[in-house]
This record gives structure tokens, C-alpha cells and sequence, in this order.
């Protein structure tokens, strides 16, 4: 079961109460039964590739993936959508998570999507609020969003509730892990400390990195459309914002397209589904390459994150050439969500009911302005 430990572990920044994995795989023998976690608010983007490489991990090892599409907590977080709109956004996030997992060959049919609106309006559920509220101090409540939940100068009560509910969900998801990215960690740790109050048991969490933003400095989000590009962004648009994207030559450290290699490209790369299409493993290496001009060294290509570093880092390897094998990349992953989207009009219609475009500002005539009269 080692193996499958490895696995479920690989490529993860931290992992907290990796016992509890340990015991479901050596002691109990079952699948390890573990969630992942959105809020339907913005339009998804390429960071996304990032939960879903590891997603395919999981089923590469035998678990039992859910996906929690938290309707609720995309209303609670700074009311950042109305509910009536969160519907849409939670079916259209469904739809386009299924396409991405579509496009890098992994099988959807063992995946398990669940709306927290789904459970998260039961008695039983809104009793686990109360009794968690009766115990959780307004310091450790603020603590545990402070990184996930939209930071304002007067919060709002629900901003407090939405860590809460985040663990609550792990029980009654009835899972033994939860994965989210490492920004998350506050509330895994919230969740380790007070379920056992409540008498339910420890989980164990997964957290993998957050990819930096196309911009200089934080993360991709969905709120900084400089950092991230959109799942349905065409050609041009891709080519566009990845040559305006920070990436100092020979600096690594925080250097978003380098980063997405790492945690994207290179693990896609190595993905191979069953010819059955029921399974998903990986190959020994990945591969990133780049069709580069003879008169400037010729195409190049990498098979670990280590190799393509110390070319950078060097400058051995442009930036230039990075961005020109990166558009190439994210192209070629989003060609296919492309061909699918323009394809069905039903999905088109799903995704204007989730995010209506804006009414352009009526015109009004302007009044003649007539000399000695008031207006």
C-alpha cells in the first residue's frame, strides 16, 4: 500500500495526519475516501489543471474522490455572488470540471459531484453549526478564513461561519481526508482541532501548492484577471497574456509559468489512460518541450522541473522561449474545452446564466443648452 500512500502524496506541499491515510490503506484495506472543495464564485481558470492533476492521482490510486460544489460558501464569502446566480455557477462548474478531466484523459465516471446545498440545509447539519459556533472563539473563526475568505475592513458575520461549515463538511461528506491548496491550511487546522469536540474523528489533509499569478506576486485568481488565464480564453488571448506575464530571466523563485510546468504541464504530460478508458496511471517521465528556431539553439525539451530550472536559472533557457513553449502547452490542454464549449449550445446558455454579461450604460441625449434659460 506504499505505493498508493506515494501516490495519493506526490507533488503535495503538505500533508497533515498522513496516519489516518496509513490506517485506510494498511490496517482497514478499503479506498481512502477524500473530497475536494470549490466555491462556485468566478470563472474557473488554468489553475485549476493544478487540483485536477492531483485528482487524477487519487484515482490512479483507488480513492474515492468527491467534489464538494459549495454553493453556500460562494454566497457566504462577502456575498461575492446572489444565490440565484451561485445555481448556475455551481452547474457550470460542474460541467467545465468534467471537461477538464475529459481533456487530459482522465475517467469522470468513479468522480462523485455533490452541491452542499445539497445537505447543508438539514437539521442535523445546521445543529453541527451550533454546536461548533458554541465552542469556536471569533479569533480562531477569523484566523481560519483569514487566507480563503475575502478580507474587508468591516467583515461580515458570514465571513466567520464559511471555516466552520468547511469543516463540517468533512463529516458529513463521511471522508477521511480533504484536499484543497495550502492556502486552506487554517481551516484544516480549525477542522483538526474541534471536530473531535464534537465527537467526530480526525481527518487528514492534502494540500497542495498555490501556483503564482501571471502578474508579479500572489496567487491565480479569479478576482485578478492580470493573474490567470480563463479555461475558454482563445489563441490569441492565451498568446497575449503569457507575453505579458512577469518572468525575470534567471529568477525562479515566484515565477508563475515556470511554476505551472511543475505542477502542471510535466505531471499532465505523464498521464496515460487504460486503453479500456477506465483507468488512469502515469508514465516514468513527463515531457515539456519547445519548438525553438535553429538559429536559436533549436527545439528543447524537458522531462523533470530540476532540468528546466537549471537551464533558466542559467539562461541557457530565455524568457522568450519559456512563453513561446507555454502558449504552445495551455493551447494545445485548452483545445479541446474550446471545441467542446462552441459546440453545444447548451453549454454556451448555462454559461450566460452564470455569468450574464454586463448591460452597457444607457445613452442619453444630451440637452441643447439654450442661451438665458436654465437647465
Amino acid at each position: 500500500m506504499s505505493d498508493a500512500y506515494d501516490i495519493i502524496t506526490e507533488n503535495l506541499q503538505e500533508v497533515l495526519n498522513g496516519a489516518v491515510i496509513k490506517d485506510v490503506l494498511e490496517n482497514q484495506k478499503r479506498p481512502l475516501k477524500i473530497y475536494w472543495g470549490t466555491a462556485p464564485t468566478g470563472r474557473p481558470h488554468c489553475g485549476y489543471f493544478v487540483p485536477m492533476t492531483k485528482i487524477a492521482n487519487f484515482l490512479q490510486a483507488g480513492c474515492e474522490v468527491k467534489i464538494l460544489l459549495a454553493d453556500l460558501h460562494a454566497f457566504l464569502d462577502n456575498m461575492k455572488a446572489p444565490l440565484e446566480l451561485v445555481a448556475y455557477r455551481a452547474q457550470y462548474y460542474e460541467r467545465i470540471i468534467k471537461s477538464i478531466l475529459r481533456s487530459i484523459g482522465v475517467p469522470i465516471d468513479k468522480l462523485h459531484f455533490v452541491v452542499g446545498s445539497s445537505y447543508q440545509y438539514s437539521p442535523k447539519y445546521t445543529l453541527d453549526i451550533f454546536r461548533l459556533s458554541s465552542l469556536t472563539t471569533l479569533n480562531d473563526a477569523r484566523r481560519a478564513g483569514a487566507d480563503v475568505v475575502k478580507q474587508v475592513e468591516s467583515p461580515l458575520l458570514s465571513g466567520l461561519i464559511y471555516p466552520l461549515m468547511q469543516a463540517l463538511d468533512e463529516e458529513h461528506l463521511d471522508v477521511d481526508a480533504q484536499f484543497g491548496g495550502v492556502d486552506q491550511r487554517k481551516i484544516f487546522v480549525l477542522a483538526e482541532e474541534y471536530l473531535p469536540s464534537l465527537g467526530y474523528k480526525k481527518r487528514a489533509h492534502l494540500m497542495n501548492p498555490m501556483v503564482p499569478g501571471l502578474a508579479q506576486g500572489g496567487k491565480m485568481s479569479s478576482s485578478d484577471p492580470n493573474s490567470k488565464i480563463d479555461l475558454l480564453d482563445d489563441p490569441k488571448t492565451v498568446k497575449k497574456k503569457i507575453a505579458s506575464a512577469y518572468c525575470s530571466p534567471g529568477e525562479v523563485e515566484g515565477n508563475g509559468l515556470i511554476a505551472f510546468v511543475e505542477y502542471v504541464l510535466l505531471p499532465i504530460s505523464r498521464l496515460q489512460t487504460s486503453e479500456d478508458g477506465q483507468s488512469v496511471s502515469q508514465k516514468p517521465e513527463g515531457l515539456f518541450f519547445i519548438d525553438r528556431p535553429e538559429k536559436y539553439g533549436g527545439s528543447v525539451s524537458y522531462t523533470t522541473i530540476s532540468q528546466l530550472k537549471e537551464a533558466y536559472t542559467s539562461q541557457a533557457l530565455s524568457p522568450q522561449d519559456l512563453k513561446s513553449g507555454i502558449t504552445e502547452a495551455i493551447n494545445k490542454l485548452l483545445e479541446p474545452l474550446r471545441k467542446e464549449f462552441l459546440g453545444d449550445e447548451s453549454f454556451q446558455a448555462l454559461e450566460k446564466a452564470a455569468y450574464p454579461p454586463a448591460e452597457a450604460p444607457k445613452k442619453t441625449k444630451k440637452k441643447e443648452k439654450k442661451i438665458g434659460t436654465k437647465y
